[in-house]
């Protein structure tokens, strides 16, 4: 009986263990995968230029290493710039002081944008859009504060931008398409703060503001169409600055319980649409933006807040638009699968988002860097084992660019390399700025959706082969801006 009992649990080990590794190999070849590299838990505070940017170069390595295509880089937490701003003040998450330059200066995110763009990763511009000032920050420096210091809010320490002045609202709108002009971002995002997150007997002191626009609304009615009036622009801001810019936005991860909306998830947490005054089903339904990263941070099995449930209802309600998860890799490491007591979490989330959504983005960065119980190995020999391009997204552009030419293969030096020329392009979104170079071996069938034949994916004209390359057919693609696929080129290496 004993050894029945062990042949039974032996075999249902296997099956588990069979299914996990089949699931983990259906490669998507279009996936969202980013990761947050946050200013404001103080990593960088005043580390200086030199220790900043090696600590970057590590994480990115590393980030790259695990399949990682998209950096959302945290340049603005409060009003202020990790970047050559002549609106707001440098940021105290870099130097130590808000308003104090970098010394020796430097631009943390134009060097952040060549250093992704070298590991062929997008990078998002992540600004906090109403928050002005954290508890940690003994005065604001800020020009605009300056000048209209009654248009912000205290709050339990924080400082708002409050979202019912017009102004305020197109300032920011200002400050979001001045980073996109200036700077090759491929991304703007923002994350889940709005208005300010509640905090037990502490009321939102914006009277003055509702009583000068409220229009006789209902308070939280005109609170929520006040966020609703920015979304709305910053998304026009965002695509009139810069067509190809994608605009995403982080929200907290319930968007109503089903107990106040029948069509809420079944979950009893904090909402957006009540708290944070954040209606984000009508910004997907509306098409203002173009992802959304819920905050999906609790584990399965959560009583208030199961992962399981909120994936498929954010599925559900994606209407057309991208759904990525965001990821909480410390937590999905804490708690056990529920299939498998001998192994955390990561494989049966990852089985759900491979099933309901396009990606996800893992909470942190340098939480993924560090591989906590080897959740970062399972993406890299599982679900990241082979490289992603982007999904696709044909409201904001659909035409391929054209066909590379004159591909050739070439010895130089002793090394085989591969090169072709760049498509022709009358305009900006027709331009080829990546490419995607296949492998086939003698007498395959060349078939680009086979995300395992993926030899490469470079802003470069050429390729170095393996010293061992002949008999096998390379094929190449183009990619714009918004990763539309060309047509192939091929050419069997002899």
């Amino acid at each position: 009986m004993r050894r029945l009992l062990i042949c039974l649990a032996t075999a249902l080990l296997c099956s588990f263990q069979s299914v996990v590794t089949v699931s983990a190999q259906v490669q998507p070849k279009r996936e969202f995968r980013g990761a947050w590299i946050q200013c404001v838990n103080n990593q960088f505070n005043g580390i200086g230029r030199d220790k900043m940017q090696k600590t970057l170069v590590y994480q990115l390595d590393e980030l790259q290493k695990s399949g990682i295509n998209t950096i959302l880089f945290q340049v603005r937490a409060e009003g202020d710039a990790l970047y050559r701003s002549n609106m707001e003040p440098w940021s105290r998450f870099l130097t130590g002081q808000q308003g104090r330059a970098p010394e020796p200066y430097w631009d943390p995110l134009e060097w952040m944008v060549e250093q992704c763009h070298k590991r062929n990763m997008e990078i998002h511009a992540w600004i906090n859009p109403f928050r002005a000032k954290t508890k940690g920050t003994p005065a604001l420096t800020s020009p605009y504060y300056q000048q209209h210091p009654d248009f912000f809010f205290e709050y339990d320490g924080l400082w708002i931008f409050d979202p019912g002045i017009p102004l305020n609202r197109s300032y920011i709108c200002h400050v979001a398409s001045d980073i996109i002009r200036r700077y090759d971002v491929d991304g703007m995002h923002i994350d889940d703060y709005f208005y300010p997150y509640p905090v037990a007997g502490v009321s939102i002191t914006d009277d003055n503001s509702y009583a000068k626009y409220g229009n006789g609304m209902d308070r939280n009615d005109w609170r929520r169409h006040n966020v609703n009036l920015f979304i709305k622009q910053l998304s026009d801001s965002i695509h009139a600055a810069k067509p190809w810019c994608k605009f995403g936005v982080s929200p907290f991860g319930i968007y109503r319980n089903m107990k106040n909306d029948p069509n809420g998830s079944a979950t009893n947490g904090l909402q957006n649409y009540d708290e944070l005054y954040a209606d984000i089903l009508l910004w997907v339904r509306n098409g203002w933006i173009d992802y959304n990263i819920p905050q999906i941070y609790w584990e399965i099995g959560n009583k208030a807040a199961d992962y399981d449930t909120l994936v498929r209802w954010w599925s559900e309600n994606a209407k057309g638009r991208p759904f990525y998860v965001g990821q909480d890799i410390e937590r999905t490491v804490k708690y056990q699968d529920t299939r498998n007591n001998g192994w955390h979490q990561v494989y049966q989330k990852y089985d759900l988002q491979r099933a309901f959504a396009q990606g996800s983005c893992q909470w942190y960065a340098k939480a993924c860097v560090d591989n906590p119980k080897d959740y970062t190995t399972v993406l890299r020999q599982s679900y990241h084992k082979y490289p992603a391009l982007q999904p696709l997204m044909p409201w904001i552009d659909s035409k391929a660019p054209g066909k590379v030419r004159k591909l050739k293969p070439v010895v130089i030096d002793g090394k085989n390399l591969l090169f072709w020329t760049a498509p022709k392009a009358k305009k900006e979104m027709d331009r080829a700025i990546q490419y995607v170079v296949y492998r086939f071996a003698p007498g395959e069938k060349v078939d680009i959706n086979k995300t395992a034949n993926i030899f490469a994916i470079t802003r470069n004209t050429f390729v170095e082969l393996p010293f061992k390359a002949s008999g096998y057919t390379y094929a190449v693609t183009a990619l714009d801006h918004m990763q539309n696929e060309s047509k192939v080129a091929k050419k069997k290496i002899k």
